[in-house]
């Protein structure tokens, strides 16, 4: 970590975005005073419409949303705009970081920025918060309320979200070793990571009338919320159970069609063995044949971001004919007994990838990506 010091922890990683320049990507107008999240979010924003070919005008903003997964990304603004209100007093707080403390400012600053004037929102749902936000744009398309949606996940680090994963002790390093390991015996929490993930969806009708290029496409997508504990894992993870079966009924597909797993692993001692638990109940004898692998063994767990940059990973898997790794994999784990992609890089032709979002405090979510 380099964003701040930690020397108060025994812990000293994360999955940082090294030497990140905003500038590269949105010229230097108006950089002034948003923060580093809301600054990932408008650089990934800039780069899905460019990638999407879609040029946002008088006449189609009204057809298109934004739809912005995060939960912690307002933390910095809150901390710095409380700060100058204790040390100098109401007289003397900067008023720029004050339009930064609520949740939706991200979110709305790529409206902003792009001029994008349908719907705006925010999900805070913590780990599942990028398949939730998914959820929503879809909706919102079939529904026949938007014809093009940026789905987003976007969260940074702070000091202040790392005491917080620190204190919960859920950060790899404070009872082993220091490492992002999915399913390895030797994993004890995870690296906390950062990020942002913007895709844009469409409706099908309204991609193939602008001829756009088309990646892949969303059979189905869905979500359960577990109303367990807060901060704990239901002991079966039956949320997960049900997102998974949900979707793949929603989907039409049988479980002979799904050619590769996405977990939600995060080299928590009990996430990642709930989820191999989850995988094995729903898919049954086809489970030991079905690949899984873990992006946040490379990326770290970046919270509500997460989702979107396993959607990502997917629509590469599906385009390249590769399944990504899980790095660090050494030590084999009796509870954790799958065909893990650990080797490296899988070539592997994939018609359709399940990915899986869940976390401790309730919510689960699916999500299939197709050819």
């Amino acid at each position: 970590v380099t964003v701040f010091d930690t020397a108060l922890f025994n812990t000293h990683l994360a999955a940082e975005v090294a030497e990140f320049q905003a500038e590269k990507f949105l010229g230097d107008k108006g950089l002034r005073n948003l923060d580093r999240g809301t600054r990932f979010l408008c650089s990934a924003a800039k780069l899905a419409l460019d990638d999407a070919n879609l040029a946002i005008t008088e006449q189609n903003s009204e057809d298109i949303g934004v739809v912005t997964a995060t939960t912690l990304s307002a933390m910095w603004n809150i901390v710095e705009f409380s700060r100058e209100l204790a040390q100098e007093g109401p007289q003397f707080v900067n008023p720029a970081f004050f339009p930064g403390t609520t949740m939706n400012a991200p979110s709305s600053q790529v409206s902003i920025r792009f001029k994008i004037k349908g719907f705006n929102t925010t999900v805070s749902t913590g780990y599942t918060a990028s398949i939730d936000a998914l959820k929503y744009a879809v909706d919102f398309i079939k529904l026949g309320r938007a014809k093009a949606v940026l789905v987003a996940g976007v969260e940074s680090l702070t000091f202040e979200n790392y005491v917080g994963f620190y204190k919960l002790n859920f950060l790899a390093g404070i009872n082993g070793e220091e490492i992002s390991c999915p399913f390895d015996k030797r994993r004890n929490g995870m690296i906390l990571g950062e990020g942002s993930a913007v895709l844009m969806i469409e409706d099908e009708d309204f991609a193939k009338e602008r001829n756009a290029r088309i990646y892949a496409c969303i059979p189905a997508v869905e979500t359960m919320f577990d109303a367990f504990r807060t901060g704990k894992f239901e002991p079966h993870a039956q949320g997960l159970k049900r997102t998974m079966q949900k979707v793949l009924k929603e989907s039409g597909l049988d479980k002979d069609s799904i050619d590769c797993i996405l977990a939600a692993a995060n080299s928590g001692a009990q996430q990642d063995r709930l989820e191999t638990e989850a995988i094995k109940e729903v898919f049954k004898e086809k489970a030991p044949e079905i690949p899984v692998s873990s992006i946040k063994s490379m990326l770290g767990e970046s919270f509500s971001a997460s989702g979107l940059l396993q959607m990502a990973a997917a629509v590469g898997s599906i385009q390249n004919g590769i399944i990504p790794p899980t790095v660090n994999y050494q030590d084999k784990d009796p509870d954790c007994d799958l065909d893990y992609v650990t080797e490296g890089a899988r070539q592997k032709r994939i018609g359709n990838i399940l990915i899986n979002s869940f976390g401790p405090g309730g919510s689960n979510a699916s999500v299939i990506l197709s050819k």
